[in-house]
């Protein structure tokens, strides 16, 4: 393993544990699971019981916590942050209880990888407020958001492409998709996400300004790929890419011209590769008040939403598909897969 269109839009509907562990044998439907993402930049939280092969949500929680903000020039946690995501982690802790979780996990990703004091807020984070989190590698965070959301890559006999846009980290996943379940056959994480690239090569003033920082970003991103680009085999006849981030669902609403976020429109959706090159272009050359005024878009993501783009067009240069698949589902949905079945009977 390696280191760390024209086609209408399709939709498909959809260790440790912060509570205790049923008994062998003792699994039924009516046992709540829950998984907790702790990126970045959002603090997300899924609580849901088996359905079928699959299971059922009965809560969710997502907020924009920034946790990893200024992380790119300090190397640590900021105080305000780590005040943002606790308050955040104090509504989950209030869900999980009131929700009579069974079996939970929690995870942090890169902020707290990288971070000096990324410990230390760990410690914190279970003193105030119940819930341990495991700092999870990078390759356990590709293969959770992998398991999450496969069932979504268009059918095809060569390799997809599976790729998470971050806060701190992008993690792209190259699967072989003939089994029942993708098997990973590489793997690669860039140092740079939508918070940590928008802090080390965002801004910019006037039209030119703002390409030429989206030119920066790109340039940035497209060197880490470099490693895994030239890992990746040659001649495939019909690459297949799926991405799953805050920055594909976004574009795909922008595409769909939606006056707000729905889930149901968005997860599942595919979008011509030049559709969202149209896009990512124009939103480059925006000012972030101009982007705030997009209501799929808004204060909270105008000035993260272009460094996505400009890795997201990275990727679609690394792998160049006709059409990119969107997943609002990942790390989350791929814990709660194998929380549930490692507790059936």
């Amino acid at each position: 393993m390696g280191d760390a269109s024209a086609h209408e839009p399709r939709r498909q509907q959809p260790d440790r544990s912060a509570a205790i562990r049923p008994q062998r044998g003792r699994w039924s439907t009516a046992q709540a699971f829950a998984a907790l993402d702790l990126g970045t930049n959002n603090c997300r939280l899924l609580i849901a019981r088996p359905q079928g092969t699959g299971f059922a949500v009965v809560d969710a929680f997502s907020r924009i916590v920034r946790l990893g903000e200024g992380l790119a020039a300090s190397n640590r946690l900021s105080d305000a942050a780590i005040d943002r995501t606790l308050a955040a982690l104090r509504i989950c802790a209030d869900k999980l209880q009131r929700r009579n979780v069974t079996l939970a996990r929690s995870v942090a990703t890169e902020a707290c990888r990288r971070a000096e004091n990324g410990a230390e807020f760990i410690a914190r984070a279970y003193a105030e407020t119940g819930i341990h989190l495991d700092i999870i590698s990078a390759e356990e965070e590709a293969r959770l958001a992998v398991l999450g959301c496969h069932v979504l890559i268009e059918p095809g006999e060569d390799p997809a492409l599976i790729f998470d846009i971050g806060g701190g980290s992008t993690e792209l996943v190259l699967v072989d998709t003939s089994g029942v379940v993708p098997r990973v056959l590489d793997w690669h994480s860039a140092p740079w996400g939508v918070v940590s690239l928008t802090e080390s090569a965002g801004g910019g003033e006037g039209r030119d300004g703002l390409l030429a920082a989206y030119a920066r970003m790109r340039a940035m991103v497209t060197d880490s790929f470099a490693p895994f680009a030239q890992r990746l085999p040659r001649g495939i006849v019909r690459p297949r890419l799926l991405g799953t981030s805050g920055t594909v669902t976004t574009l795909g609403s922008v595409h769909l011209g939606l006056s707000h976020y729905d889930r149901s429109m968005v997860d599942g959706l595919i979008v011509p590769a030049d559709a969202m090159r149209r896009i990512s272009g124009e939103l480059a050359a925006m000012a972030v008040s101009e982007r705030a005024q997009l209501s799929c878009i808004g204060t909270e993501r105008a000035d993260l939403v272009v460094a996505g783009c400009a890795i997201l067009e990275s990727i679609m240069d690394l792998w160049p598909a006709e059409r990119v698949g969107i997943a609002d589902r990942g790390i989350r949905e791929g814990i709660l897969r194998r929380l549930m079945g490692a507790a059936r009977p």
